[in-house]
C-alpha cells in the first residue's frame, strides 16, 4: 500500500503540473481562457459527480455549509484565474513554481490570524523562497523583476491558501474529500461561467480539436490529480503526499523549457530550487510539530 501511495502522490503531482502542456497552445491561438475553465471545471465536476453517484456516495450538505462551499468556489476561482493570466508576464514554469509557496502563506495567515507560532523553520523557509524570487528575477546578468507577475501569480497562491485555511477552519472540514472537490469544481465552473456571461463571453468551442484539448486538460490536470491526491493521502498521509507536490514545478518548468522553449538559466534553477526546498522544509516543520504535540 505504501508504495501505491507514493506512485499515486507522484501521478498527482505530475499531472497537475502538466498545465503548461494545454494551457499554453490554447493561449497562443487566442481562445479564450474563462472559456477554457468553464469547461474544465464543469466536466471535472461532471466526472466527480459520477464516480460519487457510481460509489453511492452522498453529496448532501448542511445549509450552513453552502456559504462556506461558495466562498471556498470563489477562492478556488481567483487562484486559477490570476495562475493563468500570470502566464502573460512570467515564464509558466517560473509561475507554477511561485504557486508552489502557498503552504507558506497558509503558515504567515494561521500565525497573524489564528495566533499560531511561526516556527524557526518556517520563517527559514520563508528566506529561503525570497532569495529564490530574487534568483528567478535575474535574467543575462540583470536583475528584473517583474512586479506585475509576481504579483498576480502571488494573488494565486493566496487564493489557493485562503481556500485551504477556509477548509481547515470552517464547518466543511468534516466533509468527504470528494464531495468537498466535488462543489469546489462546480461552483467554480459556475464562477466562470457568470464570468463569460457578465462579459458577453462566447461559450462556443470551435473546433473539435480544442474540444479535446479542453478535455484531455481536465481530465489530467484535475479529476485524475485530485483522485491521486486523495487517494495518496489515504495510504501515506498527508505529509508525504505534500512533499512529492514538489514535482508539480518541476514538471511544469520542464515542459515550458523543453517544449516551448521558454527561457532557463542556472539562476533560474537555483531560484527553483530554493523555494522547493523552503516549501519542503516548511512541511516537514509542521509534521513534526504536530506529530510532538500529539506525543505531548
Amino acid at each position: 500500500m505504501k508504495l501505491k501511495g507514493y506512485l499515486l502522490g507522484l501521478l498527482s503531482s505530475i499531472s497537475y503540473g502538466l498545465i503548461p502542456l494545454f494551457i499554453l497552445p490554447l493561449k497562443k491561438v487566442g481562445f479564450s481562457m474563462d472559456t477554457t475553465l468553464f469547461y474544465r471545471f464543469l466536466f471535472s465536476a461532471s466526472i466527480l459527480g459520477c464516480y460519487l453517484l457510481i460509489k453511492q456516495k452522498s453529496i448532501k450538505v448542511e445549509p450552513k455549509q453552502i456559504g462556506i462551499l461558495v466562498l471556498l468556489g470563489l477562492f478556488y476561482g481567483i487562484s486559477s484565474d490570476s495562475l493563468f493570466i500570470a502566464y502573460d508576464y512570467l515564464n509558466a514554469g517560473v509561475a507554477s513554481t511561485l504557486l508552489f509557496i502557498y503552504p507558506l502563506i497558509v503558515a504567515i495567515i494561521m500565525a497573524i490570524f489564528f495566533k499560531e507560532k511561526l516556527t524557526f523553520a518556517s520563517i527559514l523557509a520563508i528566506v529561503f523562497t525570497l532569495v529564490g524570487v530574487v534568483l528567478l528575477s535575474i535574467k543575462n546578468g540583470e536583475f528584473n523583476l517583474n512586479l506585475i507577475g509576481l504579483s498576480i501569480v502571488f494573488l494565486s497562491a493566496l487564493g489557493y491558501a485562503l481556500y485551504i485555511v477556509t477548509v481547515n477552519k470552517s464547518n466543511v472540514k468534516n466533509l468527504n474529500g470528494m464531495v468537498l472537490t466535488f462543489y469546489s469544481f462546480l461552483i467554480t465552473s459556475i464562477y466562470y461561467g457568470t464570468k463569460l456571461i457578465i462579459g458577453k463571453g462566447n461559450f462556443a468551442i470551435p473546433s473539435l480539436e480544442t474540444g479535446i484539448n479542453i478535455g484531455i486538460f481536465a481530465l489530467v490536470t484535475t479529476v485524475i490529480s485530485s483522485l491521486a491526491l486523495v487517494y495518496a493521502i489515504k495510504y501515506i498521509g498527508s505529509t508525504p503526499t505534500s512533499i512529492l507536490g514538489a514535482f508539480e514545478p518541476v514538471v511544469a518548468v520542464s515542459i515550458s523549457v523543453l517544449l516551448f522553449g521558454e527561457y532557463f538559466s542556472m539562476n533560474l534553477a537555483f531560484g527553483i530550487l530554493l523555494i522547493i526546498f523552503g516549501v519542503m522544509l516548511n512541511i516537514i516543520s509542521d509534521a513534526y510539530a504536530s506529530k510532538k504535540a500529539q506525543i505531548l
